[in-house]
């Protein structure tokens, strides 16, 4: 396992934002600038030239890649959400930042079998804004494009307001959205910008340093005032720093605009505003991840890296309110999946009829990769969030407590 502090940095990208901070205003970027960059460059960011390093030989792996269950669980729900919406024809799935693909795979396969009628009524619609991304996931299904005609890319300024009733939904998505980071110094809430040192040659671990100054937008305190936050006052003390999603207000608030009836399912690791802005999380939850090793210096690796934050859900919640969603439920993910059924397949395991034509092996890795799903300390414990449009009522089969 390498060491985080051998730096792998992709130098043309370090030379891309080191000029980007020389030409702006103060010689300083936001980290949310900073992260957008090393995460989303169209030619050099992390989405760009590490797009197969997801999976066993990444730098991490998503519920998807242990197995079609977790797919299939969804296309349980989304069925479900179907019926919900009285069997409409279009029913519109949208799943945003698709990756690897592997979930459009394992959802169409299952309705297809399983349930067909509301495969019949389906359009997927697939969201990626990583070129490169788009790219592999376009050439992965050209022949179910032409055969079938139902799956389609789509930008969101190609979706026209109020055009969508279905199902927009998004696995460990919003966890990836660029951050800004603020700090409490001299008793004020401040940010973190990111300042480049131009005597040192791009490839050392000290190029991009930080500098602590006033906000750059006022959005940022009333981001706290609007979850009551408040970290300028005990028990924060000096020093405390933490993240701002402010792009995660702005995707749900475009979400909604397109929806016109229907509903929002949004997985990720995460936790409530009290939760996550606990005073005793003093530095956040910012996370690198590099080859399956994890660290805190997103200064490293630059371009090889992913660079992750936890999402706050209560903020994702109000602004669904602020937007015209409605909180349906939250929950979380182990609790979400026994409730579509991942207990009975479990079950399923101990039945001699059921496992007559796989091995010891397969039976055990299957097991395994079930169990993980719902590990509270792991993927089990990812929030689960529904918010719904236009639905006076819903009770859907994911959000109900399993016997």
């Amino acid at each position: 396992m390498p060491s985080p502090s051998i730096n792998d940095s992709n130098l043309k990208l370090c030379d891309q934002i080191a000029q980007r901070i020389a030409n702006s205003r103060d010689r300083r970027i936001t980290f949310a600038e900073y992260m957008e960059q090393v995460l989303y460059d169209p030619q050099q960011g992390y989405y760009a030239i590490n797009r197969a390093n997801i999976g066993a030989a990444g730098d991490f792996i998503t519920a998807p890649h242990l197995g079609a269950d977790f797919g299939e669980l969804l296309a349980e729900q989304l069925a479900d959400m179907w019926q919900q919406l009285d069997r409409p024809t279009p029913f519109t799935v949208v799943e945003m930042g698709a990756g690897q693909g592997i979930l459009v795979q394992d959802i169409l396969r299952y309705l297809h079998k399983h349930q067909f009628d509301c495969f019949a009524a389906l359009e997927y619609v697939v969201i990626e804004d990583s070129p490169a991304l788009r790219q592999m996931q376009q050439h992965r299904f050209s022949k179910l494009v032409q055969s079938w005609g139902h799956l389609h890319w789509r930008s969101w300024e190609e979706i026209p307001p109020e055009s969508i009733v279905g199902c927009c939904f998004s696995n460990e998505l919003v966890d990836a959205f660029p951050v800004h980071q603020v700090t409490l110094k001299d008793g004020r809430l401040q940010e973190v910008y990111v300042i480049a040192n131009p005597t040192l040659p791009l490839e050392h671990p000290a190029k991009f340093g930080e500098l602590v100054a006033d906000c750059s937008s006022d959005r940022l305190q009333t981001y706290f005032n609007s979850i009551d936050i408040s970290l300028t006052v005990p028990p924060y003390r000096e020093g405390y720093r933490t993240e701002v999603n402010l792009a995660a207000l702005d995707w749900l608030a475009t979400v909604a605009d397109r929806l016109q009836r229907g509903y929002v399912l949004t997985i990720d690791y995460g936790y409530p505003a009290s939760r996550y802005y606990s005073p005793t999380r003093s530095q956040g939850t910012l996370q690198c991840y590099y080859q399956h090793a994890y660290h805190g210096n997103p200064y490293l690796n630059i371009g090889r890296q992913d660079l992750t934050a936890h999402v706050d859900f209560t903020a994702l919640e109000q602004q669904g309110e602020r937007s015209g969603l409605q909180t349906v439920g939250f929950t979380q993910q182990g609790l979400f999946l026994m409730a579509l059924g991942l207990g009975d397949r479990l079950a399923a395991l101990s039945d001699p009829i059921a496992v007559e034509n796989q091995t010891i092996t397969e039976i055990f890795q299957r097991r395994q990769a079930l169990h993980a799903l719902i590990d509270p300390g792991g993927l089990g414990g990812f929030g689960v969030l529904i918010q719904s449009k236009g639905i006076r009522s819903s009770q859907l089969k994911g959000l109900q407590l399993p016997d």
